[in-house]
């Protein structure tokens, strides 16, 4: 066995006997697997009932469209207790879907869709409040490990729940489906009870009167003026910029290549298995090089695979979807885990949830970019364009890095002005 394999091996068996990791990443097998499902069908039940594409569209948008205000709903897990709150929050998903039952015609599609969008905006309060658990929870030496596991599993839920969601669907329609979910909720809800964490008290009432903007504000401040946080965020949303952007050529892609639309699930396969393994090596390759070289280097490959994408062969585009992705969860494991690192406790809700709005948010601009590119341009021009611009995002993360001890000034100040002594 090579000293890369032990490595590795030992990082990922330290973090499965970890008794929070461990149950951490069981809730999350248990609810990714009811979610990947939920997701792809949704958009399945629209279609058969209504016809319509942009219907079926809208449930992506109504599930990502509270990402948008995820600073202020992030604030929530600042405010009271993240254990109790991710178990309520859980049960809470497990009830909102059982309403699904009602929906059996277009003109109950209201109630699906209102679903999704409160599905969508406990999602964001959930991550926000599981973030800043895990950094109190978990060994901070495991916190890489750790989020590359999740990313495994997040990964590997992707690869086999959208079957088993589709099958379920054909065979009793939408709402097994979503009583599917809501069992994975409740389960998860009990991993949750079972962890032994100590958490700070909630602010009192006098703190949280200093009003919900004003507090959401500081996380958003704390986020943009820390040395070390403010580039591996912003690296990481103009990555899933482009990210978005290369997802809208994926069918020109693959008419070019002469296949049929229903191709494109073998890319997303090779995509899969490529953040699977990624997610297995995370940790040992962020103490090895570090949160910023970690993420360059993993924007630098997606760059390479965009810009191979243009060539028509099938060999040379399936090693492209399965290079990006090794490389883009890099710069969103990189920054997520530095966020833990680097934020005081009783700012870390708000501030978890804001860096997933700057990551995640401009994916949706990016698809719709894309839209309206691919109708403009040659899909082959485009991806060369895309992986020669990807490539500048790099520069400011290969940069020499902030000294320890200004990174230490600027978490200790901060530390000390949110947890007064």
């Amino acid at each position: 066995m090579t000293t890369w394999t032990w490595t590795r091996t030992w990082a990922v068996t330290r973090v499965l006997r970890d008794r929070n990791a461990g149950l951490y990443l069981g809730g999350v097998v248990v609810s990714g697997f009811g979610s990947s499902a939920m997701w792809l069908v949704s958009g399945i039940w629209v279609k058969d009932l209504t016809g319509s594409d942009g219907l079926a569209a809208l449930c992506v948008f109504a599930l990502w469209a509270p990402t948008l205000i995820g600073p202020a709903l992030g604030t929530l897990a600042d405010r009271t207790r993240r254990r109790p709150l991710l178990v309520w929050t859980n049960l809470g998903l497990a009830a909102l879907l059982l309403p699904l039952f009602a929906v059996d015609s277009p003109g109950t599609l209201w109630i699906l869709f209102a679903v999704l969008l409160v599905y969508g905006a406990a999602g964001v309060v959930h991550d926000a409040a599981e973030s800043a658990l895990v950094a109190t929870a978990v060994d901070k030496q495991l916190l890489g490990d750790f989020n590359g596991l999740r990313m495994t599993a997040n990964e590997g839920m992707k690869l086999l729940a959208p079957l088993a969601g589709a099958g379920l669907y054909a065979a009793y329609g939408g709402a097994r489906v979503a009583l599917l979910d809501a069992v994975t909720f409740a389960l998860a809800a009990g991993l949750y009870t079972l962890l032994r964490v100590h958490e700070p008290k909630p602010p009192t009432a006098s703190a949280r009167a200093a009003g919900w903007r004003a507090q959401t504000a500081e996380g958003a401040r704390y986020l943009w003026g820390h040395a070390t946080l403010r580039p591996l965020v912003l690296a990481g949303g103009t990555t899933m910029l482009f990210s978005g952007l290369n997802g809208a050529l994926i069918y020109a892609v693959v008419e070019g290549l002469g296949h049929s639309p229903a191709y494109v699930g073998v890319l997303y396969v090779a995509q899969g298995v490529g953040s699977v393994a990624v997610g297995l090596a995370a940790g040992p390759l962020l103490r090895r090089l570090g949160e910023r070289r970690f993420a360059g280097y993993g924007i630098a490959l997606t760059a390479v695979a965009v810009t191979a994408r243009a060539l028509p062969y099938d060999a040379v585009v399936l090693a492209s979807a399965a290079a990006v992705g090794v490389g883009l969860p890099c710069a969103l494991i990189a920054a997520l885990t530095a966020v833990q690192r680097e934020t005081p406790d009783a700012l870390l809700g708000r501030t978890t949830a804001t860096a997933n709005t700057l990551l995640f948010a401009p994916t949706a601009v990016g698809l719709a970019l894309g839209a309206g590119l691919v109708e403009l341009v040659d899909h082959r021009v485009l991806l060369a364009v895309l992986g020669l611009v990807r490539l500048v995002t790099v520069v400011p993360l290969l940069r020499t890095q902030p000294s320890r001890a200004s990174a230490s000034v600027t978490s200790d100040r901060s530390s000390s002005d949110a947890n007064p002594a």
